[in-house]
This record gives structure tokens, C-alpha cells and sequence, in this order.
């Protein structure tokens, strides 16, 4: 078994003002894995959201056409039981109008835009609100880790860890079959001022190895002498080959001896 760093999506429905998008801002959204949910303003979004047509993550709402319906979209999203993160697109000449405006919205840019700076801001303004697209897990085997949530779960059960034995097996499970010893465990996981000895470790290992289950415990594995291992090492004596002598040289012992190493 082998760790794998993959990427839990989210929903990605945005929602889109005015309607349809200007297809300058539209196209790299949509590069970027988007859907668009235009609306022609707040009345159209109050219609769609009790009809319950309408489901979003966050919102972008250009204002270089029609700035007075994109404040009345913002308010009105502002007003909602659960606000969204919002982008604003304005024009240079507006910037002095969000005087006295900043509470509509989270985040503004001012057109015109690079085709690739609307996408990295909408990822940059869901990750400063806290809300990431996408969840970064580690999968190995049965065990996965959430390394934003700091969740773990075995077998499809959830694990109640602690704050260390988390972090102990997510370290174990980023490096999988490679042995660490002790010391090194305490230094990478416990940090170079964490004085406690040896038996840290072991206590730790101990209660990971209980809390993971009779089934799953020897996903830890001790290496005698050395410390421990996530998982079976990939290493495998049968990938090596004896040294071959080169039959053009003289015989064992001789001075000119050379041999070709295989791998």
C-alpha cells in the first residue's frame, strides 16, 4: 500500500452577475472548474433562492455596466442567513464609489483583468474566509488523514485522536515505509525544544496502534533497534542482481579486474 495525496472538490457553483456573464471573466472561470450561475440581479436571485433553484459557494459580481443593481445584489446577498464570500469587479473610475461600502463585499478587483487573475482571486479570497475549494487528504490503504480539517478515520471510522497522535500519524503516513527512528520522530513531530525522552514515542505509538483497532494496528510497524514504519517498506532484495564480471579482463585477483554493477 502506498500514500496518495488527493483533492476532495467541494461543491463549485458561483454565482454570476450580470447575466450572461461578460465572456472575458466567464471563459477563465469555467477554465478553472467553475460553474456559473448568472442572475440579472437581487430580485432575480430572491426568485431563484425561494424557488430553491439556487445553490452557491461564493459570488462575483461585476459592476462596470450597471454599479447601482450590483450594489443591490450585494446587499442582498450580505442579508443572507449564511453570506457567501464576494468578489467585486469594478471599473478604475468606480473605485472611489466603495466609499463607505466595504461591508458588501469581501474582496475587489478593477478591470481590466488578466485572464488568469479572476480565478486566482476567487481561490484567494475563498481560502482568506476560510472556506477552500478543495480539501487536501491523504489516502493509505483504509486510513485517511483530512490535513485541513485534522481529521483521521479507519476502515470508513472515524478516529479520536489527539492533537500529537494526529500529528504523529500523519507524519508516519506522509513518509509511508520509510523507518524513523525515535529521536528523529521527536525532533520532526515534537519540535527540536521538546525535551521529553524516547518512551514519548513509544506511549504514542502504543495508543495509535489501540485507537486504530486489532485489524489495523500494524499499519505501524516496529523495526527492531531503529523505530517505526508506516506501511511495508518498497524495497526488495530480489530487484538486485550479483555484480557481473566483464569477460574481457583478466581473472579473479588479477589487477586489471572491473566489474559492472546492475541494478
Amino acid at each position: 500500500m502506498s500514500r496518495r495525496l488527493v483533492k476532495v472538490s467541494r461543491a463549485n457553483d458561483l454565482l454570476c452577475f450580470p447575466d450572461p456573464m461578460p465572456m472575458e471573466w466567464a471563459r477563465p472561470l469555467r477554465d478553472a472548474g467553475y460553474d456559473l450561475l448568472s442572475v440579472s440581479g437581487a430580485a432575480a436571485a430572491a426568485s431563484a433562492e425561494r424557488a430553491g433553484n439556487l445553490s452557491w459557494i461564493g459570488a462575483v459580481v461585476c459592476a462596470t455596466d450597471d454599479m447601482t443593481e450590483a450594489m443591490s445584489l450585494c446587499r442582498h446577498l450580505r442579508r443572507r442567513e449564511e453570506p457567501v464570500p464576494l468578489l467585486l469587479i469594478v471599473a478604475r473610475h468606480e473605485v472611489a464609489e466603495l466609499k463607505l461600502r466595504n461591508d458588501l463585499f469581501d474582496d475587489f478587483c478593477v478591470a481590466p483583468l488578466h485572464p488568469g487573475e479572476l480565478p486566482a482571486r476567487v481561490e484567494h479570497l475563498f481560502w482568506r474566509t476560510g472556506q477552500p475549494v478543495d480539501q487536501e487528504v491523504i489516502e493509505h490503504g483504509p486510513l485517511v488523514l483530512n490535513l485541513e480539517t485534522y481529521q483521521a478515520g479507519i476502515g470508513g471510522r472515524a478516529l479520536d485522536l489527539t492533537y500529537m497522535e494526529y500529528q504523529l500519524l500523519r507524519f508516519l503516513a506522509t513518509h509511508p515505509g520509510k523507518v524513523f527512528t525515535r529521536e528523529t520522530l521527536l525532533n520532526r513531530v515534537w519540535g527540536y525544544e521538546y525535551y521529553g525522552g524516547a518512551r514519548t514515542v513509544d506511549v504514542h505509538v502504543r495508543r495509535l496502534r489501540a485507537k486504530l483497532g486489532e485489524e489495523h494496528a500494524h499499519l505501524i510497524q516496529t523495526v527492531r533497534s531503529v523505530g517505526y514504519r508506516l506501511g511495508q517498506a518498497n524495497w526488495s532484495p530480489s530487484s538486485y542482481r550479483e555484480p557481473e564480471r566483464m569477460d574481457d579482463e583478466p581473472g579473479p585477483g588479477g589487477p586489471g579486474d572491473r566489474v559492472a554493477l546492475q541494478f
